[in-house]
């Protein structure tokens, strides 16, 4: 499974500590997988059980449904790890996550059509990442990853950081807005900036279409 490096630019909260708890390192919970110890799981759920919630949610929008992706993180985690040795544990199950969750919303879109937040996410995407009949699949490419990630790192902190919490982690405008205490109307400006300035670095990239 090739790990998706675009979540690198921008890691969350997850990877500190969790008060009242001593966190295991990384590398340890790569080990006990390794080593086929069931503390894997409750070492990873303890860790990363609300990043990998939240992430869920914010697409699915269904405490139940969040949960249930969230528990098949760990099942995919436990089959993949080994063989796979995770560089970032945390991106790692942040793609295992999102993948999940984003097979558990079009599989509810494709029996309920209607606009809702992930749909005008995948919309707006759209009118930047190359182009081919599926977003969310060319999204994903080897290729388009690279030059969204170089992208990403050549621009200021904070738009880098607005990108990513709502094209990766499907944010909210609202929410956003309220972390960073600015108006709706200035995180919509920022990412059209962001997204049309992205395009013309795709366009100029080989092997990447737009």
């Amino acid at each position: 499974m090739q790990q998706n490096r675009f979540s690198i630019v921008y890691i969350s909260e997850a990877s500190k500590s969790t008060k009242g708890f001593i966190m295991v390192d990384d590398e340890k919970i790569i080990d006990l997988y390794w080593a086929r110890s069931e503390l894997a799981v409750g070492e990873t759920a303890q860790k990363y059980g609300n990043y990998c919630y939240v992430i869920a949610n914010n697409i699915l929008r269904n405490n139940e449904d969040a949960e249930e992706c969230v528990s098949d993180t760990y099942l995919k985690a436990w089959i993949s790890i080994p063989p796979e040795r995770p560089a970032m544990l945390c991106s790692y199950l942040g793609k295992i996550t999102r993948n999940l969750s984003l097979d558990k919303y079009r599989r509810r879109a494709a029996k309920k059509r209607g606009g809702d937040e992930v749909a005008l996410l995948l919309d707006e995407l759209g009118d930047c990442v190359p182009s081919g009949g599926n977003v969310e699949a060319e999204y994903e490419s080897k290729l388009a990853i690279e030059a969204i990630t170089s992208y990403l790192l050549s621009i200021d902190s904070t738009s880098r950081i607005i990108f990513v919490r709502r094209y990766w982690y499907a944010d909210s405008i609202q929410a956003i807005a309220s972390h960073f205490k600015m108006s709706e109307s200035k995180i919509k400006s920022m990412l059209f900036r962001t997204r049309k300035n992205l395009k013309i670095h795709l366009a100029k990239k080989e092997g990447v279409l737009v």
